[in-house]
């Protein structure tokens, strides 16, 4: 079969085995040669892509539920959307959502993904009170914060490279509705952006979707969106059907002209503020999912998503050289994702730091690669590091200067024999 991850670039031939039970599994496991855990295939770039993987989503049953503290057991191959659908009516939300709920748990874990509330709750490991992991050997390890604390702070965030996650225990959090309180402010440039982030950083919720070609004192433009669960409202919500996108558009279709041109209607279609208005959870914290194949939009190369961070005192100034860069070359997208980040958690490869995160798509041409390693010279000279869930082609220098205790990650998976057994085409190239 052909494989890829969303970004669909690289595609590649693969061989894949699913499970529904564990023995066949670790039977599987014993074979030799090596493999990786694929879910929905919404990790951006070459972390899930291997010549030999192991799908995760028949792997997908609810084990149980304690209504009382909202902790839930479920299996790897349950998605974000399944879960949300079980809590809601029952009054329980997750702590931390990406801005897509089409991605399994397992995935979830992996990439120890991030929210809009990272600055209040941290990743979404910080809600996993425990997880079972499957090793090389087919044995089977309890993993905690009290129980094997090695293997479960390098699983978490670890791009599925210790082992293969089969279940795990989450902490929920309680909702009144379906609903958010929204609150949206226009900002004229990165500085104002800045500003407001900072003043309204008691609030749960905070994103602003910037635009990456605006120039001079335009730089980095912004539209900043903040939310607080509703008190009140229906606690079930049916999302809409979306709207699928049935073809690979043409290539030009996404061009410095036509991006421009729609950065500018979105920035303009925003008021200055509009303040408390309701907005209903699928709309907030996942727009795109109403937008079925929306990778599609990109052509048939695909396209890669440059996300990185930068500690809060670089950010200012790494973030103008970032769009200064970037609306220079003109190779920027309509999609700019600018979050505020809290303190790093104890595991080994997990993403955020304190600081500003930026996220930018990029269509695949000739032009992209060698205008991203200049960017990355950039994030490292101001003391950052990219996203692995989004990555498809960070060098290894890049990687070892970005996560300062990837030895130690290295030393475990050697320690459990995980280095022979799980890989990836990214863990590969970067030597891991």
């Amino acid at each position: 079969m052909m494989l890829s991850g969303w970004g669909r670039y690289p595609i590649i031939k693969a061989k894949g085995v699913s499970f529904g039970t564990l023995p066949p599994l670790a039977e599987y496991l014993q074979k030799p040669g090596n493999c990786i855990t694929y879910g929905k295939g919404g990790s951006y770039g070459d972390s899930a892509l291997n010549e030999r993987v192991v799908f995760s989503r028949r792997f997908n049953k609810m084990l149980d539920f304690q209504p009382e503290e909202g902790i839930l057991t479920c299996e790897c191959g349950v998605t974000l959307a399944e879960i949300i659908d079980f809590g809601l009516g029952r009054g329980w939300f997750l702590a931390t959502v990406p801005g897509t709920k089409l991605i399994t748990l397992g995935g979830a874990i992996a990439a120890d993904v991030h929210g809009k509330n990272h600055h209040k709750s941290g990743c979404f490991s910080e809600s996993v009170l425990g997880l079972r992991l499957m090793l090389p050997d087919g044995r089977v390890a309890e993993c905690s914060r009290e129980q094997n604390q090695a293997l479960f702070f390098s699983t978490c965030g670890g791009m599925g490279l210790t082992g293969i996650i089969l279940s795990a225990a989450l902490k929920l959090q309680p909702v009144e509705s379906a609903y958010v309180r929204e609150t949206v402010i226009r900002c004229h440039n990165l500085e104002e952006i800045f500003t407001a982030f900072e003043e309204y950083r008691q609030v749960t919720y905070s994103v602003a979707w910037i635009d990456c070609l605006a120039k001079k004192d335009r730089l980095g433009r912004a539209i900043l969106m903040l939310g607080e669960h509703a008190d009140s409202g229906p606690r079930e919500l049916r999302a809409a059907k979306p709207f699928a996108i049935p073809f690979n558009l043409p290539a030009f279709f996404l061009n410095s002209f036509s991006v421009a041109w729609f950065n500018e209607i979105y920035y303009r279609r925003h008021p200055d503020l509009v303040r408390g208005r309701l907005t209903s959870l699928h709309d907030f914290f996942f727009p795109l999912d109403k937008i079925g194949n929306w990778n599609r939009m990109y052509g048939r190369k695909g396209f890669t998503q440059y996300q990185f961070v930068l500690p809060k005192e670089a950010s200012l100034a790494g973030l103008q050289a970032v769009l200064s860069r970037t609306s220079q070359a003109g190779l920027g997208s309509f999609l700019g994702v600018l979050k505020l980040f809290g303190p790093a958690n104890q595991n080994l490869l997990s993403f955020p730091t304190e600081g500003y995160s930026l996220a930018l798509d990029f269509k695949i041409n000739d032009r992209l690669f060698p205008f991203l390693h200049e960017l990355d010279r950039v994030v490292l000279d101001h003391g950052g590091r990219l996203y692995l869930a989004k990555d498809v082609r960070m060098s290894p220098e890049v990687f070892r200067k970005g996560y300062p205790r990837w030895e130690e990650f290295v030393e475990l998976r050697e320690k459990y024999g995980a280095r022979q057994k799980f890989n990836s085409l990214q863990s590969l190239r970067l030597g891991v």
